[in-house]
This record gives C-alpha cells, sequence and structure tokens, in this order.
C-alpha cells in the first residue's frame, strides 16, 4: 500500500502543480487581454478626435458657404427655405392621418 500512497500523493501533487500552472496562464492571460483592450480604446479615442474635428471643419466651411449663398440671394433663399419647409410639413402631417 505504500506504493499506492505515494502514487496517490504524486498524483495530486501534480494536479495541484498542474492548477496552479493554469491559473497563472489564465491571470496572465487576462492582463494581456486588458492591455490590449486598452489600447484599442486609446486609439479608437485619438481616431475619434481626429474624426470629430474634421466634421467640425467640414461643417464650419459648409455653414460659411451656406451664409455667402444667402447673402447673394436672400431672396432665392428664403424661397427654398420655404419650399423645403411645405415639403416637410406635407411629409409629416400626412403620416399622423
Amino acid at each position: 500500500m505504500p506504493d499506492a500512497s505515494t502514487s496517490i500523493s504524486k498524483a495530486s501533487k501534480a494536479a495541484a502543480d498542474a492548477a496552479a500552472e493554469s491559473e497563472r496562464s489564465l491571470a496572465d492571460l487576462a492582463k494581456r487581454t486588458e492591455k490590449a483592450i486598452q489600447e484599442g480604446l486609446a486609439e479608437l479615442r485619438a481616431r475619434s478626435r481626429d474624426y470629430a474635428d474634421v466634421a467640425g471643419e467640414r461643417f464650419d466651411v459648409a455653414q460659411k458657404y451656406v451664409v455667402e449663398r444667402v447673402q447673394e440671394r436672400p431672396v432665392a433663399a428664403t424661397l427654398t427655405a420655404l419650399g423645403v419647409g411645405v415639403v416637410l410639413g406635407i411629409l409629416l402631417s400626412g403620416r399622423r392621418r
């Protein structure tokens, strides 16, 4: 029986060692995954700031363009806005019926 208990003891130690190694591997994997996610989020934040800046610049250019066109032709701009308002009013009132 001493051989059986020795074998059981060795098997138990091997299982405990394997479990500890698995635990260390999982902890390491979790750290690497967290780091990769944080780096990805940082890159996403940087890109979104760039896109927001570009969109803001384009919006400013478009706003200047519209203001210039309205100043050049105020009557045409007023009639266009009125026409768009009428069309939207018709479309929205058709949905409520």
